[in-house]
């Protein structure tokens, strides 16, 4: 696997460690260098709209800021890199690979883009049915998010089949970060049903505030996918061997998911209170 380096002893290889991520970008499939670039655009889109509210001001919280296209182009931007590096990992063949890591990035470009345009327009991005193009704007977003539900929910299939090449540990990584992805997926359309529930029966002021509860279990969820196989690779460049690899990430996604696990809980007990 491209990017993959045995330490030969010593301390921590560093410039090992960076010639590795240069790989994935020079040995990486054209539809993985796309999405690498879509996705530092998207994160470039989000630390550019933080310089906005640092010029413009006005509120950080609430549904019309300048939080949101930063937020959503940082996180976006991020879970595209993520995915299309651990896609990687998983064995899938090329025109598979190439269409769910395509429609996966058009869809993250296009719901921050979306998202970016309701921000600039001065009106809410979500749950926003006050103009019909607010209204398009909102279900267009609503579609999305099923798009990356299925494809999403794709990759994590694929990641649990059986696959002799990749290593245990990183094969650990992968299939607990996707199963926290997956939960991330359920917060997220829990959080569009019961908004949109909220606002047609018209209270959309009290949407935002019923979907907040279930954001931080949405967030820990979400970068289970990133911070594991993060994990898993770097121990790549270690002199540890394969069986301790395996033991470290299996420890790392105990911890991981009992943090889940009570952030989960309190979300879902503030969610129901909501």
């Amino acid at each position: 696997m491209a990017g993959s380096v045995r330490a030969s002893g010593g301390g921590f290889p560093v410039a090992a460690a960076v010639r590795g991520l240069g790989a994935f970008w020079t040995a990486g499939r054209r539809v993985e260098r796309a999405a690498y670039a879509a996705g530092a655009a998207l994160i470039a889109s989000g630390l550019l709209h933080l310089v906005v509210f640092a010029v413009d001001g006005g509120p950080w919280t609430g549904p019309v800021s300048w939080r949101k296209p930063v937020t959503f182009g940082l996180s976006f931007g991020l879970t595209l890199v993520t995915i299309a590096w651990v896609g990687a990992f998983v064995r899938l063949g090329d025109r598979a690979r190439n269409a769910i890591l395509g429609v996966f990035a058009a869809d993250c470009v296009a719901e921050v883009s979306l998202i970016t345009l309701q921000a600039w327009r001065r009106v809410p991005s979500h749950f926003n049915e006050e103009t019909a193009f607010d209204t398009v704007v909102t279900r267009m977003l609503a579609a999305g998010g099923g798009v990356l539900v299925v494809t999403l929910a794709v990759l994590a299939v694929a990641a649990f089949r059986r696959d002799e090449d990749a290593a245990p540990s990183m094969r650990l990584a992968v299939r607990s970060g996707f199963a926290a992805l997956m939960l991330a997926l359920a917060s997220g359309a829990a959080m569009i049903a019961r908004g949109v529930a909220t606002v047609r029966s018209g209270d959309q002021r009290a949407a935002y505030h019923v979907v907040a509860a279930l954001k931080p279990a949405h967030f820990v969820t979400m970068h289970a996918i990133l911070v594991l196989p993060l994990l898993a690779w770097l121990l790549t460049f270690t002199a540890l061997p394969e069986a301790r690899r395996v033991r470290a990430v299996a420890l790392a996604s105990g911890a991981y998911w009992a943090v889940a696990a009570l952030v989960i809980a309190v979300s879902a007990i503030r969610f129901a209170a909501a």
